[in-house]
C-alpha cells in the first residue's frame, strides 16, 4: 500500500481526517459473521481466527489490563520516595504524557492502516533501522515485563500457601499457565479475561487500601509502635537525584503498556472508537493510581510495603493476593500473547497463513508464544541481579516506546505543508512533539545512569532458581 493511499491531506481539519480513516474501505464490512478484508491481516474467513473482533468496551479493558498490574503496587512506595505532592504532580504530568502519546497513536493507525505495531510505524518513519530499533525494543520491554508478571505470581502463591513450595515451582506454573493461555489466538477471545484480571487488581489494591484507613496501622509498624500510631507520610521529601529518578521511571513503568495500543487497535472492530476506549482507559487508571497512593502512603507512611498488597499485615495481604491473582495471571498471558504476535504477524505477514488455520499457522504461532514464555521463564528464574534489570530495562527501554514514537509519527504526518501556511494548531503540535522527544530522551538517559548506579551499588539478594519465600518482604 503506497503512501499516497495511506496519508492524509493535513490541512483537513483532523476529526475529518480521524472520521474518513476510521470508514471502512469500500465493499469492506466490519461484522463477526461475514468475511473482511484487512490492511493487516489480509482476507480474514470465516474458516480462519477473526482478528478484527474486539469492542470498544473490551479495547478498553485489554488498554487497562497492560496497564493496572504490577505498576499500581509500587504508587505508594514512589510517594514514599518524593512525597505525597510531588508524588501526585508526577503521576499526573506522567500520565498526560502518555495519553497524548496513546492518542497519537490511535490517529497514526488510522491515517496508516498497513500498520499493525510500534515495529512497523519505526519502519514507516525511519526506514529499516527504525523498525529493528522499536521491534527489538518492543518484544524484549513486554518479555521482561511477563518475567515480573512469574515473579509477581509466584509471590501470590507464596502468600497464599505460606511458601507451600519452593519458589522456582510456582514461577515454572505461572510460565506453564501463561503459555497456554497466551495461545488463544485472538484479542477477541481474551477480552473477557482482560474484564476479569482488571476487576480483581482494582478489587485488591482496594481492599489494601480500606484495610490500611480502618486498622490505622500498618503491620510493619508493629514493632516500633507501642502506642497509638501516628502516621510518619510527609507532603514533600528531598529524595537525591537518583532515586527521585527511580521513582519517575517506576511511574512510567504504570503507563507502560502504550506501545501495545497499536496492537489492541489493529484487532478494534471499528477502530474509530479507540479515542472513546483510551479516555476510559486512561482515566480509571489515573484515578485508580491516585487513590491508592494517596490513601496507603497517607496511613503508612515509611512503613509502606512495595508491592502495596502487604501493606495491611498478613490476614489482608492472603485476602489480597487470592482477589489478585486472577489480575496477575491475566497479565502474565496478555504480555506473552502481544510480544509473541509481533513475531508472528511479522513473519506471516502477506501470506495466506497469517489469518487461516494452516500447519504453517500453528507452528509459526505456538512458536512464537513458547519463545517468548521459555526467555521470560528463564529471565525470572535465572538472573540474580532480576529486580535491578527490569528497572534497567524500564528506564531504557520505556521511554524510546511511550515517548519517542508519537512524537516523530506527528511530526511524520504534519511536519511538511504544502502551501506553506502555518497555523496555531500547527505549531502547538510542533511544540508537544519536540517536548515529549526531549522530555523522554532526558528520561531515557537520566533513568538509565540511575539504574546503573543501584545495580553497582546494590549486591544480587536471590539466587538462581531459588526456593526461598519472596514473600516475607511484602
Amino acid at each position: 500500500m503506497s503512501k499516497l493511499e495511506t496519508s492524509q491531506d493535513p490541512h483537513n481539519d483532523l476529526s475529518d481526517q480521524i472520521e474518513r480513516a476510521a470508514s471502512p474501505s469500500e465493499g469492506e464490512v466490519i461484522d463477526t459473521e461475514v468475511k473482511t478484508s484487512d490492511a493487516v491481516f489480509g482476507n480474514i474467513t470465516d474458516g480462519g481466527p477473526n482478528y478484527r473482533n474486539v469492542g470498544w468496551l473490551g479495547t478498553a479493558a485489554l488498554m487497562m489490563k497492560t496497564q493496572i498490574g504490577l505498576g499500581v503496587l509500587s504508587i505508594p512506595s514512589v510517594f514514599d520516595t518524593v512525597g505525597l505532592i510531588p508524588g501526585v504532580i508526577l503521576l499526573l504530568f506522567v500520565g498526560t504524557i502518555t495519553t497524548w502519546s496513546a492518542y497519537m497513536i490511535g490517529v497514526f493507525k488510522l491515517r496508516h492502516r498497513q500498520v499493525y505495531g510500534i515495529d512497523d510505524a519505526g519502519g514507516l518513519i525511519f526506514g529499516r533501522i527504525g523498525r529493528e530499533v522499536f521491534g527489538v525494543a518492543f518484544t524484549l520491554i513486554l518479555t521482561f515485563a511477563s518475567a515480573a508478571a512469574m515473579i509477581g505470581i509466584s509471590v501470590a502463591f507464596n502468600a497464599l500457601s505460606t511458601h507451600g513450595a519452593c519458589t522456582a515451582v510456582f514461577v515454572a506454573v505461572a510460565a506453564v499457565f501463561g503459555f497456554t493461555f497466551a495461545s488463544i489466538q485472538t484479542l477477541g477471545k481474551i477480552s473477557a479475561l482482560a474484564w476479569i484480571g482488571v476487576t480483581s487488581i482494582v478489587i485488591a489494591v482496594f481492599t489494601v487500601t480500606i484495610a490500611v484507613g480502618v486498622q490505622g496501622k500498618p503491620s510493619s509498624a508493629s514493632q516500633d509502635y507501642e502506642g497509638p500510631w501516628r502516621s510518619n507520610y510527609e507532603l514533600f521529601k528531598n529524595p537525591s537525584f537518583s532515586d527521585a529518578l527511580g521513582a519517575i521511571t517506576t511511574l512510567i513503568f504504570a503507563y507502560a503498556g502504550t506501545p501495545t495500543f497499536f496492537s489492541i487497535a489493529s484487532e478494534m472492530r471499528d477502530p474509530k472508537h479507540y479515542t472513546k476506549a483510551l479516555m476510559m482507559c486512561q482515566s480509571v487508571i489515573t484515578l485508580a493510581y491516585i487513590v491508592v497512593g494517596v490513601v496507603v502512603y497517607y496511613f503508612c507512611g515509611s512503613y509502606v510495603a512495595s508491592p502495596a498488597l502487604g501493606s495491611a499485615g498478613p490476614l489482608i495481604k492472603k485476602v489480597a493476593y487470592g482477589i489478585a491473582l486472577p489480575g496477575l495471571l491475566v497479565t502474565d498471558l496478555l504480555l506473552i500473547h502481544l510480544a509473541a504476535k509481533s513475531i508472528f504477524v511479522r513473519v506471516l505477514r502477506n501470506s495466506k497463513h497469517l489469518a487461516s488455520n494452516t500447519p504453517k499457522h500453528w507452528a509459526v504461532w505456538l512458536g512464537s508464544t513458547f519463545a517468548i514464555t521459555a526467555v521470560g521463564y528463564v529471565i525470572a528464574s535465572a538472573i540474580p541481579i532480576f529486580g535491578q534489570l527490569i528497572a534497567l530495562v524500564g528506564a531504557l527501554l520505556g521511554p524510546i516506546l511511550c515517548f519517542h514514537p508519537p512524537g516523530f509519527m506527528w511530526m511524520y504526518d504534519n511536519w511538511k505543508r504544502s502551501d506553506g501556511r502555518k497555523q496555531a494548531r500547527w505549531y502547538s503540535g510542533v511544540a508537544s512533539s519536540v517536548f515529549v522527544v526531549v522530555t523522554g530522551t532526558f528520561l531515557m538517559i537520566a533513568g538509565t545512569y540511575s539504574a546503573i548506579y543501584t545495580i553497582v551499588n546494590t549486591p544480587g539478594s536471590s539466587k538462581v532458581w531459588s526456593c526461598a519465600d519472596n514473600s516475607n518482604s511484602t
